[in-house]
């Protein structure tokens, strides 16, 4: 699903499945253990952390560097020390994160039958935008229904194209219900790649739900972060849709009994680590902001 305050058609989180890059490694971190605390860590501290998780120095601050640049983090100089502080765009992409694993979750059981509808007409001359919304509305959730029309689940957020100045103007968005003759079996199957959202969560069981397959880490620190990030990378692509029109033994329950499992199993450990290796001060931004 889309992330609001980050480039989300082109944003880490699309990167496929194998070793999390850096930036979605730190958002899992910075959301899990500095989001409402209050408080700023320090370089030194993240380095250890993701240096855990087997990403380099080098990596680790050339992707921090970068989230400072795009108003993901600001700095917090304390002597010569330097913390690492979150900032109000920050804060709404790691609570929509923290949304959708601990509230929305990946199992859409309670649909009210209707269908976020959404329509668009661009010149042949707008190529590139036409190009630019579609990818927005794929990461959004939606699929194609015919021609310029889009469906998604009603209560899809369409802020990731809506937000946009330059695609608002074309597009009209509708709530509707389906009517017969309409198979909606039938629609599913067609606007939206079925067997590659379930093979998401395939990957996942595979990589995690036997012990000698999941990644070697040396902590409870690190394995839960790359199971926390691994997990949002897969759900943040599903699109949600009503479990009555998804096919039999659809995977994605059963993943998110394994995640939620995992996690747990993981938590206490993990964070007695955190508490052990955290350098941080007090942050007054969200005071200010």
């Amino acid at each position: 699903m889309a992330v609001p305050g980050v480039d989300a058609p082109e944003d880490e989180d699309r990167e496929p499945a194998g070793a999390p890059r850096p930036q979605s490694l730190l958002l899992t971190f910075f959301g899990g253990y500095v989001l409402g605390r209050g408080v700023a860590v320090s370089t030194g501290s993240v380095l250890e952390v993701l240096g855990r998780v087997g990403v380099s120095e080098h990596a680790v601050r050339s992707t921090l560097s970068r989230m400072a640049r795009r108003g993901l983090l600001r700095r917090v100089r304390q002597g010569r020390q330097v913390y690492l502080g979150l900032t109000p765009r920050s804060r709404e992409v790691l609570r929509d994160g923290e949304t959708r694993v601990w509230r929305v979750g990946a199992v859409n059981t309670r649909w009210d039958g209707a269908w976020t509808l959404l329509g668009f007409s661009l010149p042949d001359a707008q190529r590139s935008q036409r190009h630019e919304l579609r990818s927005r509305l794929l990461w959004a959730g939606f699929g194609p229904l015919q021609g310029g029309l889009w469906v998604a689940p009603s209560g899809a957020d369409v802020s990731a194209v809506a937000g946009d100045p330059g695609l608002s103007a074309h597009i009209r968005v509708f709530t509707a219900r389906a009517l017969p003759p309409t198979d909606v079996d039938a629609m599913v199957r067609d606007a939206w790649d079925l067997d590659a959202i379930a093979a998401r969560y395939r990957g996942f069981l595979e990589r995690w739900e036997v012990p000698e397959r999941r990644p070697e880490l040396p902590d409870a620190l690190a394995w839960q972060l790359a199971l926390q990030t691994d997990w949002l990378r897969v759900i943040r692509q599903d699109p949600r849709l009503p479990v009555q029109h998804l096919p039999e033994g659809w995977p994605a329950e059963r993943a998110q009994r394994l995640f939620l499992g995992l996690h747990a199993e993981l938590d206490d450990e993990a964070r007695a680590v955190v508490a052990d290796v955290l350098d941080v001060v007090p942050d007054d931004a969200p005071a200010r902001s």
